[in-house]
């Protein structure tokens, strides 16, 4: 979430609690001396150092006399000693006596400025960005570099510190060399003991923005199958931008970079903010308001200001936290504030989310006061002792910082979420298996398995369903004069909402073939039946009258049109049932000679589908359509199914006196009896 980034002297002088302290042991002489001669662990360099505005080559020169500069304690501010004047470049020099005999000695710098050099004995050490002209690089590195063995042999160790000290470095309150900035020991154990630093500082968020990115992940996964929840694209953003942050935090801790780096870094942190407070906004169903968003905009201009003008150099520490205040406002002030009333109206998510809110506010609000109490010298040392209860807490060798636990606060809230909805949607689940069970059911008593012989017929059905259940349908039933009555057809949309309402159709065929089987009647009562009730949905359908003694009637309503022994049957094309209500439908006839064939397919044979994207089409289903109905299903489940697949043959076997081979068309009315 909005974190404030205090400024680096803040962060400097509360530095005195550091782990560092723990391991300079060391006694420090009067003035600008500094004894070194019994080290035997890294030393912080703190003690009594000599200032000086200004900036010549001399002054790093071991043989310069510096006995007219200004002693200046690195514990205190070094405004107290420039309190008019703001030199852009100020000196700092130590005389360290060492031990001749010892060997390997190293200095290890840290945050010392944007833009510095480091000297001994007139030989530069360590630098970071360019003085003159002022290039300012990142200061969070750790920088290494051996002492010349010539130069410890002397016995004594010239240390000059060239620093720029940009105006906004001089509008925070300690701006400057302080201690824990440099560290003089052997290189061996200031590597080891950097290393150990770095682990035991990093360790912690390393971990939350891995598992932060993990848990993203999971949320687009959740996304990519659920895209009307929205903030499980936020959570996978909000936590990708913090992850594209981390190779740059890693790099640093080595290696300076160009203070642009750091506006990348921050840029980072303000679009994790961003898509954090679309994710609250998602989670509790709520949009913004007009004043809102504008409200929210106006609060990230102010941070692009922070980005660009604070980090920049070109705005005061003052001016970029004044910046920064209504979008700590908008996310610490009227996010818990929507939350808590989402929370007391039964949203239990909001009430999970609200915890680690209000405690990254109380952070946040927190170091603003410190901030402002930083300003006054009077409220100075009061603010750096409340800083310790901001400062990182040591467990072992790691630090765990308040923003650190309410990192991972967020974390847990967040994963005790998405582990709810997880199993909520299991128990919707199960429950929809069970419908889908009874459904399924349901579809076994009400479509046949089982086809009653009709004397002068063979007939022949499959069904195979692309789902547990399906939205294919087909009836065969006998009539009073020995013929048979076909209805088949296809319900728009899958799943169980298409089976109960083949189950409503199929009730209807049944029910509407008691009193006629004229296929053009059938069609239009059950498309009477349906309109109204598909909740916008539809069916084509078509049924088929088949007397005993040959002749076939056909009425079509947006089905696709049977195969007669290889050849397609033309029949005219007519609104599918459920469109609208007083459809007319006209009835085709023709004759079927004994041994011939007629195939109905559903388009689920027509459109399977391969791998390739390809269809398998009309022509492929008019060669197969005179293959066994099992042979045609199998081909086209073979090819890729993607929709429910059936098909009816009917083979006439008996021979009547021979009949013209014809057809005809004729329009029916609806009527209620025939």
């Amino acid at each position: 979430m909005v974190s404030t980034r205090p400024p680096r002297a803040t962060w400097r002088r509360t530095a005195v609690f550091h782990f560092f302290l723990l391991l300079a042991a060391v006694a420090s002489l009067p003035a600008q001396s500094f004894n070194a001669t019994d080290l035997h662990q890294p030393a912080d360099l703190d003690g009594t150092w000599l200032v000086h505005a200004g900036d010549d080559p001399a002054f790093a020169q071991p043989g310069f006399d510096d006995s007219h500069w200004t002693p200046f304690d690195v514990h205190k501010f070094i405004t107290t000693i420039f309190r008019d004047t703001h030199p852009p470049v100020v000196w700092y020099r130590l005389h360290v006596k060492v031990d001749p005999a010892q060997t390997d000695l190293a200095l290890l710098e840290h945050q010392i400025s944007s833009a510095f050099e480091v000297y001994v004995n007139g030989a530069r050490l360590i630098s970071a960005g360019s003085i003159e002209p002022f290039v300012p690089h990142t200061y969070s590195a750790r920088l290494l570099a051996p002492i010349p063995a010539q130069d410890v042999r002397t016995g004594t160790l010239v240390i000059a510190l060239r620093v720029h000290i940009s105006p906004y470095d001089w509008s925070n309150t300690g701006p400057g060399y302080a201690a824990s900035n440099l560290f003089l020991g052997h290189e061996a154990a200031l590597r080891d003991h950097t290393w150990l630093t770095v682990i035991g500082d990093q360790a912690v968020s390393c971990v939350i923005g891995l598992a932060g990115f993990a848990l993203g992940i999971v949320a687009l996964s959740l996304f990519s199958s659920q895209p009307a929840h929205r903030e499980y694209l936020w959570i996978f953003l909000q936590f990708f931008v913090i992850a594209l942050a981390l190779p740059i935090t890693w790099y640093e801790t080595f290696h300076t970079l160009p203070l642009v780096w750091d506006q990348v870094k921050l840029l980072l942190q303000f679009g994790s903010n961003f898509f954090a407070i679309l994710m609250y906004f998602s989670m509790i169903r709520m949009r913004m308001a007009g004043w809102m968003r504008i409200f929210f905009v106006v609060s990230f201009l102010g941070s692009f200001v922070l980005v660009f003008g604070y980090i920049g150099g070109l705005l005061s520490a003052v001016v970029a936290q004044t910046a920064l205040l209504p979008l700590a406002f908008f996310a610490f002030g009227l996010l818990p504030f929507l939350l808590l009333r989402e929370w007391r109206r039964g949203n239990m998510e909001a009430g999970i989310l609200l915890i680690p809110l209000l405690l990254a506010g109380f952070a946040v609000y927190f170091q603003i006061v410190l901030f402002v109490l930083l300003q006054f010298p009077a409220t100075v040392a009061l603010a750096l002792r409340l800083a310790v209860l901001s400062s990182a807490w040591q467990i072992g060798p790691f630090s765990l910082s308040p923003l650190s636990m309410v990192n991972v606060l967020m974390l847990l809230s967040l994963t005790i979420i998405i582990v709810l909805r997880a199993t909520r949607v299991s128990r919707q689940q199960a429950l929809l298996e069970g419908e889908l069970a009874a459904a399924r059911e349901v579809q076994q008593v009400i479509l046949p398995e089982a086809i009653e012989p009709v004397p002068g017929f063979r007939i022949e059905s499959v069904y195979q369903p692309a789902q547990q259940v399906g939205g294919d349908f087909f009836q065969i039933l006998p009539t009073r004069d020995n013929g048979l009555l076909l209805v088949i057809g296809d319900v728009a949309g899958k799943g169980l909402p298409a089976a109960m309402l083949v189950s409503v159709l199929v009730g209807a065929v049944r029910a509407v073939a008691e009193y006629t089987n004229d296929p053009a009647e059938l069609l239009a009562n059950l498309n009477d039946r349906l309109v109204g009730r598909a909740a916008g949905g539809f069916s084509t359908a078509l049924a088929a009258r088949f007397y005993r003694h040959g002749t076939v009637a056909i009425a079509n309503a947006g089905h696709l049109p049977p195969y007669l022994d290889g050849h397609e049957l033309a029949t005219p094309g007519e609104l599918p049932l459920g469109v609208t209500s007083g459809t007319r439908y006209t009835i085709t006839e023709f004759h079927l000679q004994p041994g011939s064939r007629i195939t109905f397919l559903s388009d689920g044979v027509v459109e399977a589908q391969n791998a390739k994207g390809e269809l398998l089409g009309f022509e492929k289903s008019l060669a197969l359509s005179t293959e066994p109905a099992q042979a045609i299903v199998a081909a086209a489940r073979g090819f890729g199914q993607h929709d429910d697949i059936t098909v009816v043959a009917i083979q006439r076997i008996s021979a009547d006196p021979p009949v013209a081979a014809s057809a005809t068309t004729r329009a029916v009315q609806p009527s209620s009896a025939q």
